[in-house]
């Protein structure tokens, strides 16, 4: 067994690429339209029962590619870094099917690298954390396999939409700047008793389309329905383009909910 008092310099990392988490992505009927359903996993080889960050990229659900955080690199702990379909060649709900899929993935497949399944953060930048809040707050989406999304350690979006996500309205004709709550919106699912949520936006006056305020309000709806571990930091100075700097926030939660082996 691994040394799990092993310092972080001692520790020994290996990935692992482009890992298929979608039965289809092995079809040949179907390789085109799941190609992007695979995920890149690091982590520390030997050290066992480490925490786990399920990474979704942003880009608006209708671009961007899989990448792990600099700063999550070399830090004691496994990052799954997944890719998904986009908009506009499928649907944005298509979108949630594939994060879901990809944390289905995580939960049945970490302890075989060492990990511990309750020890699983979600956590994303921009439609990434539009991602990671739907699959939180909305229990349907990983119900498909039989796993409470209350599973999840905590989770961590970064500068994410908390209303209807602007690529979600625009299949319906509704504008950019019209805000909407529907079922697509993590708004609409806020509840009590979700797991700790760490929400981290970017300086409001540099952010995009307010959302900060988005933010703020979701964590005010989130506590007035009994939420008792959600809080908001603001980057002072950053705007949307804040991963790097948010990073050191993130360490510290993840830290305080489930201190590293």
């Amino acid at each position: 067994m691994a040394d799990t008092t092993l310092s972080e310099e001692a520790l020994r990392y290996k990935i692992e690429s482009n890992i298929p988490y979608r039965a289809e992505c092995g079809s040949a009927s179907k390789d085109k339209e799941y190609e992007r359903c695979v995920l890149d996993l690091l982590f520390p080889e030997n050290r066992k029962g480490f925490n786990t960050v399920l990474w979704f990229h942003g880009g608006g659900l209708t671009g961007g590619e899989k990448y792990i955080p600099e700063g999550l690199k070399q830090s004691g702990l496994a990052v799954a870094a997944a890719n998904y379909r986009l908009s506009p060649m499928v649907k944005c709900a298509e979108c949630l099917e594939d994060a879901a899929a990809a944390a289905a993935w995580v939960f049945s497949k970490i302890e075989s690298f060492g990990g511990n399944t309750g020890k699983i953060f979600i956590a994303g930048h921009s439609a990434g954390a539009y991602l990671a809040n739907m699959l939180t707050l909305d229990k349907t989406w990983l119900k498909k396999y039989g796993i409470d999304a209350n599973k999840f350690a905590g989770s961590i979006p970064l500068s994410g939409h908390t209303i209807t996500h602007f690529s979600v309205r625009a299949e319906s004709g509704i504008p950019a700047l019209k805000p909407s709550i529907d079922s697509l919106a993590p708004l609409y699912h806020v509840r009590g008793d979700a797991p700790p949520m760490l929400l981290i936006t970017g300086d409001r006056e540099k952010e995009l389309f307010g959302r900060y305020e988005e933010n703020a309000y979701f964590l005010r709806m989130l506590r007035l329905n009994g939420h008792q571990d959600s809080t908001l930091y603001e980057l002072q100075g950053y705007g949307h383009d804040m991963v790097e700097p948010a990073i050191r926030p993130m360490k510290e939660f993840l830290t305080r909910i489930s201190p590293f082996c």
